[in-house]
């Protein structure tokens, strides 16, 4: 507020009726002149009233130095008459948003990361399953080719003791202290085949006293016992049994070519019982005595 400037024009008396005349300065044109009061106590109330105001002023500036100035938009946007009214303020920058797209890139690098730790990992355990499955193929040729050796071993072992001469024990099991009887038809039979049946009615309990039979013409066979190189063993099934298997026993040193028992027909020591076919009774089917045939 800008002080009052005072009139010093001072009155000459202030009783009434003592009224000195105004020098009247001539009016410019726009201004209207204002004359001092003409009593002193009027005077002196406004030199007061001024003087209050002029305190009050003061008073009242002192917090407005404190504040902090406008800055230089502001006073120009005053002085342009422009109060901001219908401005929309600039928004200031999304941290919100700036947040989230900061957490997406590091969950990417996180997917990604796992991603490759995964495919790392399964890229191993594919190269173990693979050196796994090379050790068990590597692991089974090794055992075949051990097991072929061990079968090669034993076969050429079974080789070895049939070709060598046979010990004495069983020398002594084939010794025949008995001649077997043998009914024969057609001529006499190989001495091979007799041989044969002396050790069997010898050396096999119940033997002894059984029919033998050798040659007949009637064999289909003729390299069986028209030729005198085939016996039959009349028995039964437990004799039968014990005297297949002397003869199994003793292969070589009997000169054993086949036997038949049963139905069933063995061409070699260590071979297996092969079937035949039905012959329609149990004589022609060889159940009730056991068919050999010698080498001659």
């Amino acid at each position: 507020m800008a002080p009052l400037t005072p009139n010093t024009a001072q009155p000459t008396d202030d009783t009434p009726g003592s009224e000195q005349d105004v020098v009247r300065r001539p009016r410019r044109a726009g201004r209207r002149l204002t004359t001092a009061p003409r009593s002193r106590v009027a005077y002196s109330l406004g030199i007061a009233t001024v003087c209050a105001l002029a305190a009050i002023d003061l008073v009242s500036a002192e917090p407005a130095a404190n504040a902090e100035p406008e800055s230089t938009s502001v006073v120009v946007a005053a002085a342009l008459g422009i109060d901001g009214s219908g401005v929309e303020p600039a928004e200031p920058e999304d941290s919100e948003l700036l947040g989230q797209l900061a957490a997406s890139r590091s969950e990417r690098d996180a997917e990604q990361a796992a991603a490759a730790a995964s495919q790392a990992q399964a890229e191993q355990e594919a190269a173990a399953a693979q050196a796994a499955e090379e050790a068990r193929i590597a692991a089974e040729a090794a055992a075949a080719a051990q097991a072929a050796e061990a079968a090669a071993a034993a076969q050429a072992a079974a080789e070895a003791a049939a070709a060598a001469p046979a010990p004495a024990a069983a020398a002594a099991a084939t010794t025949a202290g008995v001649v077997a009887r043998i009914s024969n038809s057609s001529g006499p039979i190989k001495g091979v085949a007799q041989a044969a049946a002396n050790a069997v009615v010898s050396n096999v309990p119940g033997a002894a006293g059984i029919t033998i039979g050798g040659t007949r013409a009637s064999a289909a066979d003729p390299g069986g016992h028209p030729s005198g190189l085939a016996l039959d063993y009349m028995c039964s099934p437990a004799l039968g049994d014990a005297i297949a298997q002397y003869h199994i026993a003793h292969w070589n040193e009997l000169g054993v070519e086949y036997v038949i028992w049963q139905q069933r027909m063995l061409s070699s020591p260590g071979g297996s019982w092969k079937a035949m076919e039905n012959r329609g009774s149990a004589t022609a089917n060889h159940m009730d005595h056991v068919h050999v045939n010698y080498r001659g």
